[in-house]
């Protein structure tokens, strides 16, 4: 399925209200394949969502899941001091730092018994018996990976696609563990890592990362990817739920990005504010205990038009994102990703 789509565009599962039925609908309408983001969400909303995409007329679809982690046994107590005076700042109190599984076995019952079309994760790889049984029942199994060693033991478990992601992806790197380093491990830009992954593996390779343009698609095409995975390329589309503080970041284009797991104990890349600035050197390996801690504040932060101290999450080459509705994007997409192609062809072809 994901290896024959008429526009090799893939719209990214965006946690937190981003990826909207109705973006995932559009994406499907244009030729291109879009993913609902099932994590922080209860199954019962996810249910409702793939019904949503199915009352606008789209059944080629997908939906992610995140994998659970172990419960991480890190000290949290200085940094919820740390976050004190940011709280008392927005009038709000800090969340209970809890772990939780994010609903997952529900999720995994849900998926199945929608025979949604393709299932992807994120932050782990299921175990063997999950892929079985989506696989047992048609559904396509894609496994995020950012590294070679992931690539193995993803295939292994039997996936039958792997989206490999570079590390100059916008939000949460797909690292099955978080090593506490700043980047959370291995951080290869998107060409390295498909060069790499490919090395060892023999399973179709979605790209991820970095990728705003129809030549990056081009790109990760002509270096063997099936298609090319785009998050940040959605950030400003109408049909997506990016709150208006986010999208104002994102059109005014002057923030560097770093990566962070201040705002959810994971590492993610985002533009850089105050709370990023301040909170990033501090902030403890556990997810998603920060994250939890953090939500009151970054829910107030938003609502209040606040980017200082919300989660800007965004890749490298967000100012290349434009402000489109999401069948002109994809159309300007497979008209940039043909017009590369065909130039490059003809550039090699020429100094044969």
């Amino acid at each position: 399925m994901l290896e024959e789509l008429r526009v090799p565009v893939i719209a990214a599962p965006m946690a937190g209200g981003v990826s909207t039925p109705e973006l995932v609908a559009e994406v499907g309408a244009a030729g291109g394949f879009g993913f609902l983001a099932a994590g922080y969400v209860p199954a019962a909303t996810v249910a409702d969502q793939i019904a949503r995409v199915r009352e606008l007329g789209v059944e080629s679809f997908g939906v992610n899941l995140f994998v659970p982690g172990p419960d991480s046994e890190a000290d949290l107590r200085a940094y919820r001091d740390a976050l004190t005076a940011d709280a008392t700042r927005h009038g709000v109190s800090l969340g209970a730092a809890r772990w939780e599984d994010d609903d997952y076995p529900a999720k995994l019952d849900l998926v199945v018994r929608e025979r949604v079309p393709v299932v992807s994760f994120t932050f782990g790889c299921p175990e063997p018996t999950a892929v079985r049984r989506l696989r047992d029942n048609g559904i396509q199994v894609v496994v995020t990976v950012t590294t070679p060693a992931e690539a193995r033991i993803a295939v292994d478990a039997g996936a039958d696609l792997l989206c490999v992601q570079g590390a100059d992806a916008g939000a949460h790197r797909g690292l099955f563990v978080d090593d506490g380093s700043p980047a959370g491990g291995p951080s290869y830009g998107l060409l390295t890592a498909l060069r790499l992954v490919r090395a060892v593996v023999d399973v179709p390779l979605i790209a991820t990362g970095g990728l705003t343009h129809g030549a990056d698609v081009a790109a990760v095409l002509t270096a063997g990817a099936v298609a090319a995975q785009l998050g940040t390329a959605f950030l400003r589309c109408p049909e997506a739920g990016t709150p208006a503080t986010h999208r104002a970041a994102l059109a005014e284009g002057s923030r560097p990005t770093e990566f962070t797991r201040a705002f959810t104990g994971r590492p993610a890349r985002g533009l850089v504010n105050r709370f990023l600035a301040e909170h990033s050197a501090d902030a403890p390996s556990a997810y998603p205990q920060i994250h939890h801690l953090t939500k009151p504040l970054r829910a107030a932060a938003s609502a209040a038009g606040d980017p200082e101290a919300m989660s800007l999450w965004a890749g490298q080459a967000y100012p290349l994102a434009q402000e489109l509705p999401v069948a002109r994007l994809l159309a300007q997409l497979d008209e940039q990703a043909r017009d590369a192609l065909s130039r490059a062809c003809r550039g090699y072809l020429g100094q044969s």
